[in-house]
């Protein structure tokens, strides 16, 4: 019997709801949780990373602590701003996560991450996947994001999962914020 690193396995991120204001990701092997939390009638969006798996406590605990990354849409729900509570840092949304050409597509839009690299995220660019995100120069895959095809069934898990690579790990929030941004951005056509 052979035993692998955790560290050589994928973060894999399943997401409870789908949904882009009320979700929790937690990986499959129990390394890391966020709460993706926003109220009824607010446009800010809070994701909070859990030291639990968080869909265990959703409704029984309130959820404590400082958000790791706050996305404050419009009223209208345009883009508004990110901040990063790590980092003390807060930016307009359109100025982290940048269109990659003035007349192209707003579903391909690249960022920089808290490790000072650029990476971008296109959707429906690889067969299966409904989100890629990459290296800026396309030569690595970072992570995708996957929906449950409407055919499997439903067990004990929804079937929508965010796979970061290993060597992404490090950019983790960065990579769930920034998909978050950019699946609000498909759903109200912005």
């Amino acid at each position: 019997m052979q035993i692998h690193s955790l560290k050589a396995i994928p973060i894999t991120l399943e997401d409870r709801t789908a949904a882009i204001t009320n979700t929790d990701f937690d990986d499959m092997y129990d390394r890391v949780f966020f709460q993706v939390v926003r109220n009824p009638g607010d446009t800010t969006t809070k994701i909070y990373e859990m030291h639990v798996r968080a869909s265990r406590y959703r409704n029984a605990v309130p959820v404590r602590g400082e958000p790791v990354i706050t996305l404050d849409f419009q009223p209208n729900e345009t883009l508004g701003t990110i901040s990063f509570w790590k980092h003390q840092n807060c930016m307009p949304m359109n100025q982290f996560l940048r269109k990659m050409s003035f007349f192209g597509s707003s579903l391909m839009r690249k960022f920089t991450a808290s490790d000072g690299r650029e990476y971008k995220w296109s959707y429906r660019s690889l067969e299966e996947q409904e989100w890629t995100c990459s290296t800026a120069d396309d030569s690595y895959l970072v992570a995708h994001y996957d929906l449950k095809p409407p055919e499997m069934p439903i067990y004990d898990v929804s079937g929508n999962k965010l796979i970061i690579y290993p060597h992404f790990a490090h950019i983790t929030a960065d990579v769930l914020a920034s998909l978050l941004i950019m699946r609000h951005i498909s759903q109200f056509n912005l």
